[in-house]
């Protein structure tokens, strides 16, 4: 599922700056394989279970009913299981003659007076009993929720630890020799049974609130700590990261959000449609009567669970215990297996509690090597229903995360005294490992080259950095006007003050022999962490800026001078220069309603790529003035309310997480003539909305739209140019197959829907699903309008520039919408994504690509 690369591009760092450990540190395996097939007749069994005993270790059967998997050794029991089949047991050993062939026998299950008499793959919904239970508990799921109380709070205790799994430090002779120490530090996997080395362990004490009317959450972290790789990051990138990929499971909801995707949840309303139900047995669960409600999806590709629901056999159908796992066969990328469990208890009065909840997972770079081993557990207790001075005081605070001051500095005293779970000793050694690690200049090299490859800024020193130096993709790019663009740059951090931040870069261009040159001072009033764009910002910036202007190319997620940006599949020759001073004054508040007010200086400077010519008429003769520069002062007042955003925040920006909910700006300038030489009065609104919309199992649609109007006569500089990307790669909010300044507009509206489909077609096609892929769907377009007060035509006398096109052939937007259209397939080899893009109109224009193929990288899961 394509995600912005940003929230999981730190996961898979770790896993990379751990490869070294990985390869040399693996232990032996054996593959066993074989088929599982049904006694009765004959045919191949899809979808059974096989797993090593005792562990998470093994796979489902595919649709063949063929099984592959890797074991330590073969001195294990394979346990072979289906549902509605009689289990079977097989002793491993060096004489197990390969491949295994298992044929399950079909088993009787009775319950009451339902009697489920399983048959190979004969389900249907209509009159079946575990449909019919799944129905009862998903229209009763809100019935015992705490939410339904006043008000409530409970106390937290969360640990979070990744560890190498199946660590074996005696495997490599030149491993031992660099980091044989490591054998002290490791533990065994609480799931396998395998030996693993922990790399990271974080901790949490917090107190949860919750408040019926208004409606409204909040935790209090009392205690917060981390040790291990993840401090190569910045503190606001982990947390969000980490925050993100391991969330609380809400499966009272239709959608589970989890490593950064939506499953369905085995209780959606969806989850009939979704999921094959089957009843299999009664148990107990802390003395209560319980039935075992089991679910698989229809599709094992798609977005959901297998797994069993306990619900109490009486009239409350009380959710007892939930465990789940992903199919083997999820179309999902480097998740080799991720298992989920829930206990619940209720009190006299019926109101379900969360007791304890895990989430164990093994990620995977590669098949070649093993995997990287997570494991999140939390345990809540101390829940209370009566209101109380301290939780309508953190109820009232505006922040939905309200953080001591020196929750990150608590002795060991505090923690003793706080948890509500072990903690073993091997857990809390991750510390002083990962010291003895960084002293070994093979590992704290590659440490240091993973997090300026990810980051793209290099830390000037080694803790607490106050500088850094990047962003290295900028050092050298290419362009006409300047030709080879070599770009030095470095920004301040709060360890230098906390307050008052800088930035700066220098560059020079070999083509035009200029030197060109940003500047920029930030005042924050509130004290920052690490980066002056944390959450929420108030502050006043002075930026000064002398550089290059590519008109009709607007950079909104990148740098314009990005290095994999410099291929270009049209000339691009648009470009001029710009000196631009601004004072910006930002207020962000907790409810994600924000604004900023600028002051701005804009100088537009022509180039020979793009001059600034006037054309007057007298006695038919047309003469030609040629003007230097277009100088302007504005003020720009802009609005943006964005609600129960969440961000992913590195060096040099931030970007939205997951915008479920709906983004609106809006944004008006104002031209002041006379002041500081500017020569034009004139105003400029625009407005934008972006949401994502979720079909739950079928994908997902990013929808954006902009629309926008300048109100008076401006030289086409100030004009609104749609964007164009030049480049064979794939950017949202541009145009793929339009050029640069190909049409101007002084109103418009636009559009921009991408339909991410995660395999819905893809999944269902056999050979196909196999490799995984998904579909895309783009479809982008504008509404322009350019009235004629701002056409310059070669009779037009007044104050207009003529259109810097070659030989004048220039053109507008008329009823007929801009439009284009893309489908592509994402998720090739896990990383790349391919369009096929094809323009619908204005196609007879000269200069112009009916088609072409875009591509992108990203690391999505």
């Amino acid at each position: 599922m394509k995600r912005d690369s940003a929230i999981y591009i730190r996961l898979i760092a770790l896993l990379i700056t751990m490869l070294p450990l990985l390869v040399f540190a693996q232990g032996g395996k054996v593959r066993i394989y074989g088929k599982v097939s049904d006694a009765s007749d004959k045919g191949p069994l899809p979808y059974a279970s096989i797993r090593i005993s005792g562990t998470s270790l093994g796979c489902s059967s595919d649709n063949n009913g063929n099984f592959s998997f890797y074991v330590p050794s073969m001195r294990d029991t394979l346990i072979i299981s289906s549902v509605g089949y009689a289990e079977k047991r097989i002793v491993l050993s060096r004489k197990t003659r390969l491949p295994i062939k298992v044929a399950l026998k079909p088993a009787d299950y009775s319950l009451s007076e339902i009697t489920v008499k399983p048959k190979k793959e004969r389900y249907r919904k209509k009159d079946n009993p575990a449909v019919l239970l799944a129905r009862t508990i998903i229209n009763r799921r809100d019935d015992n929720s705490p939410k339904n109380k006043k008000y409530f709070s409970r106390e937290r205790h969360e640990k979070l630890n990744l560890a190498l799994n199946n660590f074996n430090a005696e495997s490599d002779k030149h491993f031992g020799k660099q980091f044989g120490f490591l054998e002290q530090y490791i533990d065994t996997s609480q799931i396998s049974g395998e030996p693993i080395l922990h790399i990271s362990a974080r901790e949490l004490i917090a107190t949860d609130y919750y408040r019926k009317e208004p409606e409204r959450e909040r935790q209090h972290v009392k205690g917060r700590r981390r040790n291990g790789i993840d401090d190569m990051f910045s503190t606001g990138e982990i947390e969000a990261l980490y925050e993100e990929v391991f969330k609380d499971v809400e499966i009272f909801q239709d959608n589970i959000s989890i490593f950064g995707s939506k499953f369905v949840s085995p209780i959606s309303k969806l989850g009939p449609t979704f999921y094959k139900y089957y009843i299999m047995d009664t148990i107990s669960i802390d003395g209560e009567r319980c039935i075992d409600l089991a679910f698989t999806p229809f599709n094992v590709e798609s977005f959901g669970f297998t797994g069993h629901i306990y619900v109490t056999a009486d009239s409350t159908f009380f959710i007892k215990e939930v465990q789940m796992n992903v199919p083997h066969d999820i179309n999902m990328n480097f998740v080799e297996y991720m298992n989920i469990k829930q206990d619940f208890s209720r009190l006299e009065d019926g109101t379900r509690i969360l007791d304890k909840e895990s989430l164990t997972a093994e990620l995977k770079l590669m098949n070649s090597v093993n995997g990287l081993y997570a494991h999140r557990e939390v345990v809540y207790d101390g829940y209370n229903f009566e209101s109380n001075e301290i939780g309508e005081r953190i109820l009232s605070n505006p922040a939905r995360v309200v953080e001591d001051e020196n929750s990150m500095k608590r002795d060991e005293s505090f923690w003793n005294d706080n948890r509500l779970n072990e903690v073993s000793a091997k857990e809390m050694s991750v510390a002083d490992m990962m010291q003895q690690l960084r002293s070994n200049p093979f590992y704290y090299w590659t440490e240091k080259f993973v997090s300026f490859l990810f980051t793209g800024w290099v830390p000037i020193k080694k803790n607490e950095p106050p500088l850094f130096y990047g962003p290295v993709n900028t050092t050298i790019s290419h362009n006409d006007l300047e030709g080879w663009r070599l770009r030095t740059g470095a920004m301040t951090s709060a360890y230098l003050n906390p307050y008052l931040f800088g930035r700066f870069y220098l560059v020079y261009g070999t083509k035009d022999h200029r030197w060109k040159y940003m500047g920029e001072v930030e005042y924050s009033f509130k004290k920052k962490k690490e980066h002056p764009n944390e959450f929420p910002i108030h502050s006043l910036r002075a930026h000064y800026e002398s550089d290059i202007y590519q008109y009709g190319q607007n950079y909104l997620y990148t740098n314009k001078d990005n290095v994999f940006l410099s291929l270009k599949r049209e000339k691009d020759n648009k470009i001029g220069y710009i000196k631009k001073a601004e004072l910006t004054y930002t207020r962000e508040f907790y409810n994600h309603f924000s604004y900023y007010v600028t002051l701005r200086n804009r100088i537009d400077i022509a180039s020979h790529l793009v001059p600034f010519e006037r054309t007057s008429t007298v006695n038919e003769e047309t003469t030609v003035t040629r003007v230097k520069e277009l100088n302007n002062s504005e003020v720009e007042i802009g609005l943006r309310y964005a609600p129960n955003e969440k961000f992913i925040q590195s060096k040099w920006n931030r970007r939205s997480v997951l915008p479920e909910k709906p983004v609106f700006t809006l944004k008006h300038r104002i031209g002041i003539k006379g002041v500081l030489g500017s020569e034009l009065n004139y105003h400029h609104t625009e407005a934008s909305f972006s949401k994502r919309f979720w079909f739950s199992a079928f994908g997902y649609t990013d929808c954006i739209i902009k629309t926008g109007k300048i109100w008076n006569k401006v030289p086409f500089p100030l004009l609104i140019m749609p964007n164009a990307n030049l480049s064979y790669t794939i950017q949202k909010e541009s145009y793929s197959l339009m050029n640069a300044m190909e049409f101007f507009n002084d109103e418009y509206a636009s559009w921009d829907l991408t339909y991410y489909m995660n395999g819905l077609l893809f999944n269902r096609i056999p050979l196909i699903r196999k490799l995984n892929w998904r579909e895309v769907i783009t479809f982008k377009g504008m509404f322009g309008h350019l009235s004629k007060k701002n056409r310059p035509d070669p009779l037009n006398t007044g104050s207009l520039y003529k259109f810097p096109y070659e030989n004048d052939e220039y053109h507008y937007l008329g009823p007929t919408p801009y439009m284009e259209v893309g489908v592509g397939i994402e998720n090739i080899h896990k990383v790349l994504r391919v369009d096929y893009v094809r323009r619908l109109t204005y196609t007879n224009l000269p200069g112009v690509s009916k088609w072409g193929i875009r591509i992108q990288f990203h690391i999505q899961f």
